[in-house]
């Protein structure tokens, strides 16, 4: 991947920006509420709420011990705002830390850009939460980071600061970490960050795949990894991994067991996998005979 580590997507959604752009609400634990027209959806028990809109009006939202909701009138906002709880984060220190790193000439942070970013951060280019912060941002594409991915990425995590990025990657990889779903996601982006677009790439050069899995897979691991890693090293008449190939591995290491006992051979895998299966058993057989004829003699 060269010095460079940042080739997705974040699946946090950004929220539509209200009219006042300076300062967007933010909730540390997540907890949402979204306003549809005048109606309430809840996504939690709430407190209290700061809705920031053109003016100054602020609502309070109270639960009484029944359970049942009062709000006072609300001003009319838009259908897809968000109203966050919690600090805030300022857009404008975001551009200004955009700002920082983007290239003297385009409106993009830039593989010199990423590498004085992930300094700041005390990160190296190739390490995990540089793939974490990648996905969060939703990187089109390494070694670019664009103003929109920048700002909206930062938004969703409700950061505006280098201190802010450190403190919110280790909570984002222990979610990573713990939710099969959340890892599914960043894995699949992972895919997709690995192509390059500007040639049209659609298959994942086997080399980079192999750096990838490797980089994603610092977290859930299955027990078959090094073994499959090694059989695409050892196979150099593979040169590509297709989306459906990547994809399918996930749930292919989770089906068929630390030893291959539970492959099914009559499931559609990919030819690939059928493949891998027989070279482990192969391998397998040999050792096999090899202690037998060390034992004879």
């Amino acid at each position: 991947m060269g010095s460079c580590f940042s080739r997705g997507k974040g699946r946090t959604s950004v929220p539509t920006s209200v009219k006042d752009k300076e300062e967007v609400g933010c909730d540390t634990n997540e907890l949402q509420i979204a306003l549809n027209g005048n109606s309430i959806i809840e996504s939690g028990t709430l407190t209290a709420i700061s809705v920031s809109t053109t003016g100054p009006t602020t609502t309070a939202l109270n639960r009484d011990r029944s359970g049942r909701t009062f709000y006072t009138r609300m001003p009319s906002v838009g259908k897809n705002t968000e109203v966050r709880i919690g600090k805030t984060v300022s857009e404008s220190k975001i551009n200004a830390l955009f700002d920082n790193y983007k290239d003297p000439v385009e409106d993009n942070i830039l593989a010199e850009g990423i590498e004085r970013l992930c300094q700041d951060l005390g990160l190296s280019p190739d390490e995990f939460k540089v793939l974490i912060l990648a996905w969060k941002l939703d990187a089109g594409q390494m070694c670019r980071f664009t103003r929109e991915e920048f700002v909206n990425g930062c938004r969703s995590m409700c950061v505006d600061s280098i201190r802010g990025i450190q403190n919110k990657l280790p909570d984002i990889v222990a979610q990573v970490a713990a939710s099969p779903d959340v890892f599914k996601d960043l894995y699949r982006f992972t895919f997709r960050f690995g192509l390059d677009p500007s040639i049209g790439q659609r298959i994942l050069p086997a080399d980079m795949a192999i750096l990838l899995w490797k980089l994603v897979f610092s977290v859930r691991e299955p027990p078959i990894l090094l073994r499959w890693l090694n059989f695409l090293e050892t196979h150099q008449h593979i040169r590509g991994i297709p989306r459906d190939t990547w994809n399918m591995f996930l749930n292919f290491s989770e089906a068929i067991g630390d030893d291959l006992s539970m492959y099914d051979d009559t499931e559609a895998w990919p030819s690939i996998f059928d493949d891998f299966v027989e070279y482990e058993n192969d391998q397998a057989n040999q050792n096999i005979t090899k202690e037998k004829d060390e034992i004879i003699h």
